[in-house]
């Protein structure tokens, strides 16, 4: 952040928000020595907060006319194994799928929906923390919204993969699936065994990277959009001045963070609903043979 003795600009509001919480210095684009700790910690404690919720809702849930909430549970139940049925047609995996497409769907909802809480909420509390066990509070980093981490939504497209993978040496048995590795899709012929190796490894990436990438480009630009709403705000309220031209700059920020968080809750299920439905895809794919 700026000095304590002018307001920050924009452009280091911005790039103070970006930084995150991490167990060192990122030295290049890539770097596995570096965690980015609020996104491990955010991410566990409300993929708890999933499974609290769906433990919940079946500890509550009766035979008789339900509640709202056993409701609303029912119906997602009831949807995502609607989808779990039309892609996978293996009752006997649907019974893992199943569950595990849910708990996805859950876990990315309450990670997305972490952008409809106050930009800088969250990062004001971890500022007074920060500063009071004695640190400096320029540097009380603290990014509230895990899937904006490329970081968090490879991993789960990875995650998704390993899965994938799973279901391949299941279904097909090893020697299945590695013949099914060199003689997809272009046919059997031995000087074609490289190429279709070849289209399996960058179909599986491609995948893989699309999956995840997704994901990260939609909640970052999110983001980005709530950043710049609280920008307009912190404006006005740094003038002061309600009669000046800021005082428009206030009232923009309040219609346009209003219209962005009631279309944002579109964004996020819509998100979540289409990672969940991508790892039912994928999955069944790996139940077919070529």
């Amino acid at each position: 952040m700026a000095a304590e003795s002018h307001a920050p600009t924009a452009g280091e509001y911005i790039v103070h928000h970006l930084q995150h919480l991490s167990s060192g210095l990122q030295e290049s684009l890539v770097d596995f020595s570096v965690v980015n700790i609020d996104s491990v910690v955010l991410s566990a404690i409300l993929g708890a907060a999933a499974c609290l919720v769906m433990w919940l809702a079946a500890r509550g849930a009766t035979a008789g006319v339900p509640g709202r909430f056993q409701g609303a549970l029912e119906m997602l139940v009831d949807l995502v194994d609607g989808q779990a049925k039309a892609v996978i047609h293996d009752a006997r995996s649907r019974r893992v799928v199943g569950p595990l497409a849910l708990t996805v769907f859950i876990w990315i909802f309450l990670m997305n929906a972490m952008d409809l809480l106050p930009v800088d909420l969250l990062p004001w509390v971890w500022t007074e923390v920060y500063a009071a066990a004695g640190h400096d509070p320029h540097h009380a980093y603290l990014r509230v919204v895990p899937t904006a981490d490329l970081s968090t939504t490879l991993g789960l497209s990875g995650s998704v993969l390993l899965v994938c993978i799973y279901y391949n040496l299941k279904i097909k048995g090893a020697g299945g699936w590695v013949h099914e590795l060199f003689t997809a899709p272009f046919g059997s012929h031995p000087l074609l065994y490289p190429v279709n190796f070849l289209m399996q490894m960058i179909e599986f990436a491609a995948k893989t990277l699309s999956h995840g990438m997704r994901l990260f480009g939609n909640m970052f630009a999110g983001e980005l959009v709530f950043m710049l709403i609280a920008l307009m705000g912190g404006a006005w309220a740094w003038q002061m001045n309600p009669l000046s031209g800021g005082f428009w700059l206030g009232v923009g920020h309040v219609v346009a963070g209003t219209i962005w968080a009631l279309f944002h809750i579109l964004v996020i299920t819509l998100q979540a609903f289409i990672f969940m439905m991508l790892t039912l895809i994928y999955v069944g794919q790996a139940h077919e043979a070529h």
